[in-house]
């Protein structure tokens, strides 16, 4: 019988208590015990970035992590982005500015790109393919998802948006949601 470990995560504003082996990844947590499958899994060895979650507050790749170490934690996937069906700038950006072909790197995408938006609100293109660099699309040339981060960044200066970020089941909005984050999932 293998052994189990409790953990604590805080996904997408509500609050989850799990019995789950020590070996299981992040992402496999993330989509196999919540059932939030649009954070994907690509090569399982941190080099694409379809995987990609915010973490506390920063982009990581999930699986690159076990469940075990997010314990205590609170984790953003791009279903967490949502709010009232309203598409956030990210994923309006992706929209309009044809930022995605088959769509399987777009969640990756987006949450790396939600994470440089975070830090960096008016990136140059520079800044913007530095901060693609760890995710991978084989469809693209990334010249337009490259465009849909500027719109989206453009959006998000123009627009004077309400907060739209997520509460716990606590009641409180956690530390990593800050602004006009609503983003549905692709």
């Amino acid at each position: 019988m293998a052994t189990t470990h409790p953990i604590t995560v805080t996904v997408n504003g509500k609050t989850h208590h799990n019995e789950v082996e020590p070996r299981l990844l992040l992402v496999h947590y993330i989509r196999d015990t919540l059932g939030l499958t649009g954070t994907h899994i690509g090569c399982n060895t941190s080099q694409c970035g379809a995987c990609t979650i915010i973490l506390d507050g920063e982009a990581v790749k999930s699986c690159t992590l076990f469940a075990v170490q997010a314990n205590g934690s609170e984790a953003l996937t791009i279903e967490g982005l949502a709010h009232d069906g309203q598409l956030h700038p990210l994923q309006q950006g992706f929209w309009e500015e044809h930022g995605l072909q088959c769509g399987y790197c777009t969640p990756g995408m987006i949450m790396s790109a939600y994470d440089l938006l975070q830090h960096n609100p008016d990136p140059s293109e520079p800044e913007i393919r530095h901060a693609l660099e760890g995710n991978l699309c084989r469809c693209t040339g990334y010249q337009n998802i490259v465009k849909s981060v500027q719109h989206a960044a453009r959006l998000m200066k123009s627009e004077s948006l309400p907060d739209q970020g997520y509460e716990t089941q606590e009641g409180h909005r956690p530390a990593l949601v800050e602004g006009p984050e609503a983003v549905p999932s692709s």
